[in-house]
């Protein structure tokens, strides 16, 4: 089940009445247990706030996100390769508020730790007793010589779900048969380390049907990742040459761009292909550098039992912005630390020391209609970050393809859970 996307006026109304309340800030105390804000309306925020709420302990829950509507990576491979509709990606917070999470739609501006409180952009004010910070990723534009905003309009990153993946949809429509379609890989840590190459997996779908002298090429700046194996056999029974990859001891690594010709350079070459994808390397999103709660490495050390950040007290940090150790970065693993960091809340704010966690993640990856397959995994807290403990699985290299089908349409379910448990 999908929810209904917010509207504007939703939205508004929202923002009006939660002013009016917000602005009595000693009544809301009188009548509750805590306030806890929420910034950030993704998988790990929105997971975070309703479990908040759903523990009907009377706490004040407040979730802040701009965006009234929520546009999911998770499956936006396929709507690049047309298989996908982006409204089957997009969802509203509007359950939540019908739930009693107060939703704000204004951007956070300003946070200060000392007085434990959040400024969002129309002036308001707001005090918390915990704050937490799911802001995602932004990417590290420095790290990438020639790449910015601007030439993201013409070398798409579609790394952020919404306008940019449609940009590389139309572009990839537009290329002639027989053009070739690049993909730059960025190294390690990065949002969803096997999409790059389900996407590449998708595009080559897409070209083999529908203009199929096409090639696509990765230049990637690792020599390895997830599932590889995985991966190569199914290009190899699927799209034949079709796909070539230039890994890190190879040159893959990209060092910059020319967005004036779409051309990339690595160590070892340059190329000038049809259609360029850039995913730049990331960081954590800009809030938390706001908030004070990255760090050099422009991402989020945290408490891995309670995800308190490890910089600034009273703030928790959940989803991809964290320093995680061995989870990856994933919706799944999102919403699983939202809903711990919310436990962890709740029994601080009780006076009660939070229980361990055990997370559970999986990623799955579909390299064509009907073949798919997933990697799971479990973790725990080992010493300041998570470790990944025993019970992980990920799908055998010499399954039929039935099981291949199997795990295509337990991906489907998977995305249907997940989006219904976390926006209703």
């Amino acid at each position: 089940m999908t929810s209904r996307p917010m509207t504007r006026r939703t939205a508004v109304l929202g923002i009006t009445a939660a002013t009016a309340i917000l602005a009595r800030p000693s009544v809301l105390r009188a009548q509750s247990t805590g306030r806890v804000v929420v910034v950030g309306g993704g998988f790990g925020g929105a997971a975070c706030a309703r479990a908040l709420e759903r523990a009907q302990g009377g706490l004040q829950v407040i979730l802040i996100e701009p965006n009234a509507v929520f546009t999911s990576c998770p499956f936006s491979n396929e709507v690049i390769a047309g298989l996908r509709d982006i409204e089957a990606q997009q969802f509203g917070h509007d359950r939540l508020g019908a739930e009693g999470v107060t939703v704000i739609g204004q951007a956070v501006t300003a946070i200060e730790p000392q007085q434990r409180s959040v400024l969002t952009a129309d002036g308001v004010a707001l005090p918390y007793d915990r704050l937490v910070l799911s802001p995602g990723i932004d990417f590290h534009f420095d790290a990438m010589p020639g790449y910015d905003e601007a030439a993201s309009e013409k070398m798409p990153h579609a790394w952020k779900a919404g306008a940019q993946t449609l940009l590389l949809r139309r572009q990839l429509e537009a290329m002639d048969d027989g053009g070739t379609v690049a993909i730059a890989v960025p190294a390690n840590p990065s949002r969803c380390p096997p999409a790059p190459y389900e996407r590449a997996s998708l595009i080559a779908y897409y070209l083999k049907t529908k203009k199929p002298r096409s090639k696509v090429l990765i230049l990637d700046a690792k020599d390895n990742f997830p599932q590889q194996r995985l991966f190569e056999t199914a290009w190899k029974e699927l799209y034949g040459d079709m796909i070539e990859r230039i890994g890190l001891s190879q040159g893959g690594r990209v060092t910059s761009v020319d967005p004036s010709t779409r051309a990339i350079i690595t160590e070892f070459g340059n190329y000038t292909p049809d259609v360029t994808n850039v995913i730049p390397p990331q960081r954590a999103g800009r809030i938390a550098e706001i908030a004070g709660a990255s760090d050099a490495t422009g991402w989020c050390p945290i408490d891995p039992v309670t995800f308190e950040s490890k910089l600034v007290k009273n703030i928790h940090v959940v989803g991809d912005a964290c320093l995680g150790g061995g989870i990856p970065k994933s919706a799944s693993a999102a919403s699983a630390q939202g809903k711990a960091c919310a436990a962890a809340i709740i029994a601080m704010l009780a006076g009660r020391a939070p229980e361990t966690p055990r997370l559970t993640g999986v990623c799955y990856d579909t390299v064509a209609p009907g073949y798919g397959f997933s990697l799971a995994g479990n973790y725990q807290p080992r010493g300041d970050i998570f470790a990944e403990v025993e019970g992980g699985a990920t799908s055998p290299l010499d399954a039929p393809r039935e099981l291949r089908a199997r795990e295509a349409a337990e991906a489907e379910r998977w995305f249907r859970t997940i989006t219904a448990d976390t926006f209703g």
